[in-house]
């Protein structure tokens, strides 16, 4: 059973988000090409993680057999939020850019889940290449919005975009190669106007070709009865 974890880091309501209706849009498309996926649904926007602090990153270095209840307490959530990435084969986040870079709703999960000995070993014995992934396999697809536009490499703000870097350098903990990230993008929200239309088109097919794909690469295999 392929299983796939849906983020959603909007803050708009649900009837006013770009970003979600692409992951709704890429979930029931998915769903209808391989029936027996499995979805984990984990909106950040609508009920937002809480930010890691002094006694969180306290918790998180003490290692697990000295841990004091109060510690283990503490990482419940991130504890939480790690199982349901490795529990997913496929994580779609819907992503809109505010500022320029991520949410700080997206920005709290990462924190949360970037996390020593759960996602990642650091050993410095390694050298100058001391972090290395303790998750892999996974693929991530960022389904997002964007108010101006120009924001692809080469594009006229491609320098201004803080959103898909920081994914991508992120995206280690999360068990994805950052070369193989699918991004869905859809433009021109300011401005409202025919290029605006044509940009939430044309995200939209993108949405549906993706899910398409990955259903049809990770559907189970037809058993084939003997003659």
């Amino acid at each position: 059973m392929t299983t796939i974890l849906r983020i959603d880091a909007s803050a708009q309501l649900e009837d006013r988000s770009l970003t979600r209706g692409l992951t709704s849009l890429f979930q029931s498309t998915f769903e209808a090409a391989n029936p027996d996926a499995r979805f984990i649904h984990r909106d950040v926007g609508a009920n937002p993680i809480q930010p890691i602090d002094g006694k969180w990153i306290h918790a998180a270095f003490t290692p697990p057999d000295e841990r004091e209840p109060w510690m283990v307490e503490r990482l419940q959530t991130s504890d939480a939020l790690i199982d349901e990435i490795i529990a997913a084969d496929i994580l779609v986040m819907g992503v809109p850019m505010y500022n320029y870079g991520v949410p700080a709703s997206l920005k709290g999960w990462i924190d949360q889940v970037a996390r020593i000995g759960r996602t990642f070993s650091f050993d410095l014995a390694r050298g100058d290449v001391p972090i290395e992934p303790i998750l892999s396999g996974k693929r991530l697809v960022v389904l997002s919005s964007r108010g101006e536009f120009g924001f692809e490499p080469g594009g006229m703000r491609a320098d201004m975009n803080a959103l898909d870097p920081a994914i991508a350098a992120c995206a280690h903990y999360f068990g994805v190669d950052r070369t193989t990230i699918e991004t869905v993008a859809i433009e021109y929200q300011e401005f409202k106007d025919q290029r605006h239309a044509r940009s939430i088109a044309k995200a939209e097919a993108a949405t549906v070709e993706v899910a398409e794909r990955f259903a049809r690469e990770l559907s189970p295999p037809v058993a084939v009865a003997a003659a």
